[in-house]
């Protein structure tokens, strides 16, 4: 078993997993976010089954992403402060005792829309330092030469998760209960948690760790951002995208039940055609990062994605539906992964933890914003319309965005 291991280690789609660190991560990482896509789910329907609004479905995917523009920055100044390995494990604990709470008010019939709001906010907050220090720490389980091979295999296990976990999750609700998908998810953080103990991480020498306010945090991460025209235009790419095109995914739950009218399994089938595409593309983008460039997975992930969720928008067929969300999955992570390991590539290791803080305040930050406008607009002129504009504005930007760079200089 170990020489087959030793020999899948050399292959070029998974040469990160030579690094005994990153493997504990990697493998506890997989059954963590099989219970969070459950939880994500089951949320998204719980919330549609107490308010039948999509007003409420983008509401709430404000209050649990809104946190990111306050904590990210402090979150990243954090990074680049303390060990960040015993960060994560505070982070992961904390969503644990998240998810236990809302199973038992579940089992009490004591849950309402008002206490999911409050949860969420809490959940937002905890993933507000989660994530920007969670990303910075990758390079201190592999290196900077498998950091790229490393994000990309990331993305493909959390897109994994989002094949495996909508589908058990539908199961799980339609069986025991909505209730199990938020005690399976704590279950799951057990997992994460064990293999952070388990890790042989070299902390910080104290005389070597950067403490600086937020505020020198933020003028740090953006004079650099500012250094490279390219990085200015992925990060335009990356607000637009969020804001106007990512949101459609809060509007599912409304598409299962009232459009295409297949239920809870079916809502999660659709969030498992988007992991189906969206795994895909990562393991495409570990395998053969190092042979296209990344300008190609950059665009065209982007076009692919507007294509994609234009035909889903106007769509009634379960079936064009459902293959419209595996392209839909594949542009956007070939456009997010990308993006995300070109930014990380350049960054300096002094500033990793703030420059991904930022990073994490324009990709995440976004999202609130766009969640809640394309359920506003959504209560307006209808999901299908509101989603089939969002897709045309991220490719309209995306068109401006290309001529604009031509073939100035290459994303890398």
């Amino acid at each position: 078993m170990s020489a087959l291991a030793d020999r899948i280690y050399t292959l070029p789609t998974f040469r990160s997993l030579r690094h005994r660190n990153y493997r504990l991560f990697f493998f506890g990482q997989i059954l963590s976010l099989i219970g969070s896509w459950m939880q994500i789910m089951g949320q998204q329907w719980l919330v549609y089954l107490l308010t039948h609004s999509s007003a409420w479905l983008g509401t709430i995917g404000f209050f649990q992403n809104i946190p990111v523009v306050f904590f990210s920055l402090y979150a990243g100044s954090l990074a680049d402060s303390l060990p960040k390995r015993k960060l994560i494990i505070i982070t992961q604990f904390l969503s644990l005792l998240q998810a236990v709470l809302i199973a038992l008010l579940l089992f009490f019939h004591l849950i309402t829309v008002e206490v999911i709001s409050l949860l969420a906010i809490l959940l937002g907050v905890i993933n507000a330092f989660d994530i920007p220090i969670r990303q910075s720490f990758v390079v201190e389980m592999v290196g900077k030469e498998d950091l790229t091979n490393a994000i990309a295999l990331n993305s493909a296990t959390f897109n994994m998760a989002r094949i495996v976990g909508p589908a058990i999750g539908g199961i799980v609700i339609s069986a025991f209960g909505l209730e199990w998908c938020f005690v399976l998810n704590a279950i799951s953080f057990v997992a994460v948690i064990v293999g952070l103990l388990k890790m042989d991480i070299v902390e910080p020498i104290k005389d070597q760790i950067v403490r600086t306010t937020v505020f020198q945090s933020l003028k740090e991460s953006v004079d650099y951002i500012r250094s490279e025209r390219t990085l200015i235009a992925l990060l335009s790419l990356v607000v637009v995208t969020t804001l106007f095109g990512w949101s459609y995914s809060v509007l599912l739950p409304v598409f299962a039940e009232d459009i295409l009218k297949i239920g809870a399994v079916g809502l999660g089938n659709l969030l498992t055609a988007v992991g189906i595409g969206a795994f895909i593309s990562a393991v495409s983008v570990a395998t053969f990062e190092a042979k296209i460039q990344p300008k190609t997975f950059v665009y065209g992930g982007l076009f692919l994605f507007v294509i994609s969720v234009s035909i889903f928008a106007l769509s009634s067929s379960i079936t064009l539906s459902v293959l419209s969300l595996i392209g839909v999955g594949m542009g956007l992570v070939a456009f997010f992964a990308t993006a995300n390991a070109s930014i990380q590539r350049r960054a300096p290791d002094k500033l990793r933890g703030r420059v991904m803080g930022l990073y994490s305040l324009i990709f995440q930050g976004s999202f609130p914003f766009g969640s809640l406008l394309i359920g506003v607009v959504a209560e307006w002129m209808g999901v299908r319309g509101a989603i089939f504009i969002g897709g045309i504005i991220c490719g309209i930007t995306g068109l401006l965005v290309l001529f604009i760079m031509n073939s100035r200089k290459k994303l890398n």
